[in-house]
C-alpha cells in the first residue's frame, strides 16, 4: 500500500483542491472585508490560478509558474485584516471538505509564510 506524503496528496489530489478552492472564493466574494480586491479580476483564471498555487505550495505535481508573491499583490496594500480574512476563509474551506484540524493547521503554517509577501505591497 503506497503511503501518502504530501498535503497534496492527503487532501484528495487535484479535483479536492479545486474544490476547496471554489468555495474558498465563494466566502471570499461575499466577504466585503476582502471582496472589493477581486471586483476587476477574471475569477474563472483567478480559481485556475490559485488551484495551481495551492497544489504546488501543497506538494502536488508540476511547478508553479506565476508571479511571485509581491509582484502579485503590489498596489493592493493588504492588511493584516485581509490577510486574516483570507487564511479564515481557506481554513473553512479545508473543514468544510472534512480535513482533519491537524492537516488545515499545516496549510495554513505555509500559508502563514507568505504574510510578509504580501502585506503593505
Amino acid at each position: 500500500m503506497q503511503t501518502l506524503t504530501t498535503l497534496y496528496e492527503k487532501l484528495g489530489g487535484q479535483q479536492a483542491v479545486k474544490q476547496v478552492v471554489d468555495d474558498f472564493y465563494n466566502d471570499v466574494l461575499a466577504d466585503d472585508t476582502v471582496n472589493h480586491f477581486f471586483a476587476h479580476t477574471d475569477m474563472e483564471k483567478q480559481r485556475r490560478h490559485q488551484t495551481a498555487f495551492i497544489s504546488y505550495a501543497l506538494g502536488g505535481p508540476g511547478q508553479y509558474t506565476g508571479r511571485s508573491m509581491e509582484k502579485a499583490h503590489a498596489g493592493l496594500n493588504l492588511q493584516p485584516e485581509h490577510f486574516d480574512a483570507i487564511v479564515k476563509h481557506l481554513s473553512d474551506a479545508l473543514a468544510e471538505h472534512s480535513v482533519p484540524p491537524e492537516e488545515i493547521d499545516a496549510v495554513i503554517e505555509r500559508v502563514a509564510t507568505l504574510k510578509e509577501a504580501v502585506l503593505y505591497k
